[in-house]
């Protein structure tokens, strides 16, 4: 395959089915696309993708762009087909010389000014239009053409920064945008027609005509935006003609199109702007559903050059469609407080959740969204004008200087995540969704606090949104519980609260998932197998070497992990990864067999923002009881002078590009061997063992801070202020027992040493490895300028743990 096909891609919703249109496996298809918008692109298809936080952002696209040319190779198509991102992709296709349309090609479509005078040369009626870099110009192109008048950007979309201006007076008090150069036209007090199809090149192809209910620029002030497509055979005529002359003679190429059109009181017909790419809104949805016609296909294939799908003309006689766009009831920022869709006639809709933030540009994101069909215009009207009249998305604003509120999802096992909830209620304003009551979480979120079955996104979504509706600052969601990922980042995406993606935690939490993309994007990993029956397991052994490491591949906690160095030992490791379990977390199939690295194992937190990874804690694990891999203790000391320090950074920030974790704290497993870091796992939260809490003492950066900054969007402080060295030992029963006693007071009290943690009371059953789940008695926690300091401290305070055990029988 020589072919590269670059996709520049924005929509968070099913606009466009690229695998349809293009064999992902014949042909090398990459994508620039964002982090909401991965949902709808075949990634698992995808020869590449390149996550950016905009597509607007010129920088970012280009520096994507230039990664994937020196991953895959130079494109030899580049594809973009949504308006805003027409320009950038012309600008790229003339870089590399590349065929589609380029600059020149586009600017009558793209430049307003250029676009009227074109028009006017042809013959096509189109209104005045003049240049507007000042009140002066303005001034005099009314007393011209006489108030009101529109002003409005030479270059933009979706009436962006359009203005009505009604008088002189108010003319003196309007303020031009910075940077934009913008234009002036008279206001028509006209009805808007649009007209959306394909142009062959020499005629039109398949078109429909519709009639704005209301206007584009209405609907920017708050009002409902509709449209519903015409059957006046009269008046389809005139407009096919008009249609006809202006793409011929703003289109060179074949291309599909978005005209709008005035329709005066009289019936004359002016051209208002033409865009060379398919409608916005519900546009392509309806031409899909109701007409069987893909015009986002059409548009693929104009810029790719393979062949246009779409029929020569419409079957005679078909179904009206039509669409509805339902605002918030206040400005954005806003948030959901309430939505009411009533049963009126759309046989398609789309809502956005109670508690959701709204604070996004694009039809798309514009509220309630509405989709029609009938026998005729009249019938499809009624029920969009029925259907405005009735629904309801009542918000409420947010105010980005008010005080925020922070929602916990879940809250652990308090010996070992009380210190975060402290954390988190010092940094900010903190909330709690767990299916019990609070008991010792009450100190640190009071009444603030629902109950919801966390195991499902719709209940949690819900305890989330009650938690911060009715108030007026902003509203963030986090979790650091392994068994709640998944619900959480649901949860944010159906809020649009910063979080890591649900793909992006799926992504995480399935080790096989893992492996497969660490392996495709060529970061250094564990060769491995997935195997499905005690054979295939010991196959895949000898096909790896002995020994070999069986692991789940969805539990946490080291459960199920063993080391193998015999056929024998490869199939009971087998069962016991298949057998083991892990609370709140389910067993996904099969069990992975992968190779057994060598070497020291560390882990390492990183604070995503942006896309930007920065390492700010590494930590020396401990571990004990082989052949399984139970951690005993995390040592957390100065790292950057270390020969390994580069690698380590320039790996795991490669993982984090791979899976796609772009905003929160994430904690990572790597075996430093001797070919260089290798990564075990990517964890999509905050470490745990207490190896946060030892990297606040030992540098002064505190991770559970950082991770509310970035739930509330804000950038994180993550200056160290000390680098010394911190160390965490846990202490395990000599056997299987009942504790009967435990005191780690006098622990507590030995120098050096920052706290004892008791983890197991009275009546608590501890089975040791592989037989339990972390069977600890205590954790001490010592702090120290080297960890020699730390070492001495911990051997002092363990012979203080006092404690009685009753052994179990066997």
């Amino acid at each position: 395959m020589s072919d590269h096909v670059i996709v520049i891609h924005r929509w968070t919703d099913r606009y466009a089915d690229y695998a349809a249109y293009l064999d992902h496996t014949e042909h090398r298809v990459s994508y620039v696309t964002t982090e909401l918008a991965t949902d709808h692109i075949p990634t698992e298809l995808a020869a590449a993708v390149r996550l950016v936080d905009s597509t607007e952002d010129e920088k970012a696209v280009r520096e994507a762009v230039g990664s994937l040319v020196e991953y895959i190779g130079v494109p030899t198509r580049i594809v973009a087909l949504q308006e805003t991102d027409l320009d950038l992709a012309a600008t790229l296709r003339d870089e590399f010389a590349l065929p589609g349309p380029g600059v020149e090609e586009l600017r009558p479509v793209r430049d307003k000014l250029l676009m009227a005078r074109r028009l006017t040369r042809a013959g096509v009626a189109a209104p005045a239009t003049a240049e507007a870099p000042h009140h002066a110009a303005v001034h005099a192109f009314a007393a011209v053409h006489g108030w009101p008048v529109l002003v409005k950007p030479r270059r933009g979309t979706a009436s962006s920064h359009v203005t009505r201006i009604d008088t002189a007076d108010q003319l003196a008090a309007y303020t031009f945008p910075a940077g934009i150069d913008m234009i002036v036209q008279p206001w028509l007090p006209d009805e808007i027609l649009h007209v959306d199809g394909v142009y062959t090149g020499q005629r039109l192809g398949v078109w429909r005509a519709s009639r704005y209910l209301n206007t584009c620029l209405d609907f920017t002030t708050g009002h409902a935006l509709g449209s519903v497509e015409l059957d006046d055979a009269a008046l389809l005529q005139r407009v096919g003609a008009l249609t006809q002359q202006a793409v011929a003679a703003l289109l060179p190429h074949a291309t599909v199109f978005h005209l709008e059109l005035f329709l005066g009181d009289t019936g004359e017909l002016t051209v208002l702007e033409l865009g060379a790419r398919p409608g916005g809104a519900e546009v392509p949805f309806v031409w899909r559903e109701v007409h069987g016609v893909d015009l986002m296909a059409a548009a693929f294939a104009h810029q790719t050059g393979t062949p246009d799908p779409t029929p020569a003309a419409l079957p005679t006689g078909g179904r009206v469609g039509g669409w509805l766009l339902v605002p918030p009831s206040v400005p954005q920022p806003c948030r959901v407080t309430s939505v009411d869709v009533p049963d009126s006639g759309a046989y398609a809709h789309r809502a956005p959740e109670v508690g959701r933030s709204m604070d996004q540009s694009g039809y798309e994101h514009a509220g309630v969204r509405f989709r029609f069909s009938g026998a005729d215009s009249a019938e499809v009207e009624a029920a969009v004008l029925r259907t405005a009249r009735q629904t309801v998305l009542e918000c409420e604003p947010v105010d980005a200087a008010a005080p925020p509120r922070l929602v916990l999802v879940g809250c652990g096992n308090p010996p070992y995540r009380a210190y975060a909830l402290q954390a988190l209620a010092a940094a900010t304003e903190t909330a709690l969704v767990q299916p019990h009551e609070p008991d010792w979480q009450r100190a640190h979120v009071g009444d603030r606090f629902l109950a919801a079955d966390t195991s499902g996104a719709d209940a949690t979504t819900a305890a989330v949104a009650g938690l911060l509706t009715g108030r007026p600052g902003p509203g963030a969601v986090l979790t650091w519980d392994e068994t709640l990922l998944e619900t959480t980042a649901e949860v944010a995406r159906r809020l649009d609260l910063p979080h890591l993606t649900p793909r992006a935690v799926r992504a995480c939490r399935d080790k096989l998932t893992t492996r497969r993309i660490l392996t495709a994007a060529g970061v250094p990993s564990a060769r491995f197998r997935h195997t499905h029956d005690r054979a295939a397991a010991r196959l895949a052994a000898e096909e790896l070497g002995l020994p070999v490491v069986v692991k789940p591949r969805s539990l946490a906690g080291s459960v199920g992990v063993t080391l193998a160095d015999s056929p024998g030992e490869v199939e009971r490791a087998w069962e016991r990864a298949g057998t083991s379990s892990f609370p709140g977390i389910d067993a996904l199939a099969g069990a992975i067999v992968e190779e057994y690295l060598t070497g020291p194992e560390i882990s390492v937190d990183c604070v995503v923002e942006q896309g930007v990874v920065r390492v700010v804690n590494v930590a020396r694990k401990r571990l004990g009881f082989a052949p399984s891999f139970e951690e005993v203790g995390h040592l957390v000391a100065p790292w950057r002078h270390e020969p390994w320090a580069l690698d380590v950074e320039t790996v795991v920030t490669a993982a984090h590009t791979a899976l796609a974790l772009r905003t929160g704290v994430t904690h990572t497993e790597l075996r430093l061997t001797p070919t260089g870091p290798r990564v075990v796992e990517v964890n999509g939260r905050l470490g745990g063992d207490f190896i946060p809490l030892l990297g606040q003492l030992a540098t002064g950066v505190d991770q559970v801070a950082a991770a509310a900054a970035l739930a509330l969007g804000r950038a994180p402080a993550l200056t160290p202020s000390r680098d010394r060295c911190a160390e965490v030992r846990f202490l395990y029963p000599e056997y299987d027992a009942v504790v009967r006693s435990l005191d780690v007071r006098g622990a507590a009290a030995c120098p050096g040493i920052a706290d004892a943690v008791a983890l197991a009371g009275p009546g608590t059953v501890l089975r040791l490895p592989p037989h339990g789940i972390v069977p600890r008695l205590a954790a001490l926690i010592a702090v120290g300028e080297t960890p020699e300091d730390c070492a001495a401290a911990l051997e002092r305070a363990q012979h203080e743990v006092r404690y009685t055990l009753q052994r179990l029988d066997s």
